[in-house]
């Protein structure tokens, strides 16, 4: 064992200082912060918020970039909470793992008590920034995504491999609070980006999952690759679910949010990924989980980004199937989305 290991493998048994933290001569504040936020992790959370409320904003008045700014903020402050009173309820689990046993809580270098408290007043500021400068539709969701992830998915881990799916349900949510504040709704194209990142997460984690499978194990966590040793369930599960991001994403099309180049985008990327998830069914290896762990890492910003491009309704009958205004209807076909309105006086 080498000495950063038989280090990290002490820090859970070392109280934190009498202040309730313990920065350690290696790690700085910033660092410990970007660990007890899980900075990595939810910037993928802002980037999936702002692709909901550029796909919402098509056909209204100018983009809006304050509004924008003030969702990202509200949401990354939501997201920080969730991470935050997540590692407070796993701290054992957490310490068991090689992964996760330098985090801050896990490494003893925090007090739950602390973290805890920090966690539920960024909790709280997420929410009070979203309702008051935004949307109450998107202070909610927000509330309800760290009550899933917190209440729900986190004991759930330990107990069942479902807690996959209920986890899915939080990375899903971002886009929809996105969209909602571009909106003030939740009209059709804010449930289908929900399902696109929905389906996604699901053959990304797994191929992650059989990656870190003996971590998890020893963790107690009752993820789908710990349960199937084989692989083979695992591996049908990983392209079914890549498979379905093709019509999801066609759906997208028809409901008027993005044009006929995120369709075409949307069968080639899907085709592609759900190949190598079938490399994995037939031959289930850490080689094969790791292609496809980066063909979903590649999908998921391509795809996002042809949609982001090509927003907008391939036909007023589509924006309609959508369940937008019929006012704006014709102008959202016939004219490209802008950022921002030009004044058309002389």
């Amino acid at each position: 064992m080498s000495s950063a290991s038989t280090k990290s493998s002490t820090l859970p048994d070392s109280p934190p200082s009498e202040g309730g933290v313990h920065i350690s001569p290696t790690t700085g504040f910033r660092a410990m912060l970007a660990d007890l936020t899980k900075m990595r992790l939810n910037l993928l959370v802002l980037v999936t918020t702002a692709v909901g409320y550029a796909l919402g904003r098509v056909g209204m008045p100018g983009f809006d970039w304050s509004r924008l700014g003030l969702t990202l903020l509200g949401t990354g402050l939501a997201a920080a909470s969730a991470a935050i009173l997540n590692q407070v309820l796993e701290r054992t689990r957490d310490a068991q793992m090689h992964r996760t046993r330098d985090r801050p809580i896990a490494s003893g270098r925090l007090s739950r008590s602390l973290a805890f408290i920090g966690g539920v007043v960024a909790g709280y500021a997420g929410f009070a920034v979203l309702t008051s400068t935004v949307d109450l539709l998107a202070g909610g969701l927000a509330v309800a995504n760290i009550l899933i992830y917190v209440v729900i998915y986190t004991p759930m881990k330990p107990m069942s491999s479902i807690n996959t799916l209920l986890g899915a349900i939080c990375g899903a949510i971002p886009p929809m609070i996105g969209w909602a504040a571009a909106t003030g709704g939740l009209e059709a194209g804010a449930w289908l980006i929900g399902a696109l990142l929905f389906v996604w997460q699901l053959p990304h984690f797994f191929a992650l999952a059989w990656l870190y499978r003996e971590d998890y194990r020893r963790g107690g966590h009752k993820m789908l690759p710990v349960l199937d040793a084989s692989g083979r369930i695992t591996g049908q599960v990983m392209v079914t679910t890549a498979a379905l991001l093709v019509p999801v994403g066609l759906l997208a099309t028809m409901f008027g949010v993005v044009g006929w180049w995120s369709a075409i985008g949307s069968v080639i990327l899907g085709i592609w990924f759900t190949l190598r998830c079938v490399r994995f069914w037939r031959d289930p290896s850490d080689e094969t989980a790791r292609s496809a762990f980066l063909a979903s890492l590649a999908y998921l910003p391509i795809i996002l980004g042809v949609m982001v491009v090509d927003r907008g309704p391939v036909s007023a009958e589509a924006w309609l199937r959508g369940g937008r205004p019929a006012a704006v209807a014709e102008s959202a076909t016939l004219v490209p989305p802008q950022d921002s309105l030009e004044d058309d006086k002389p």
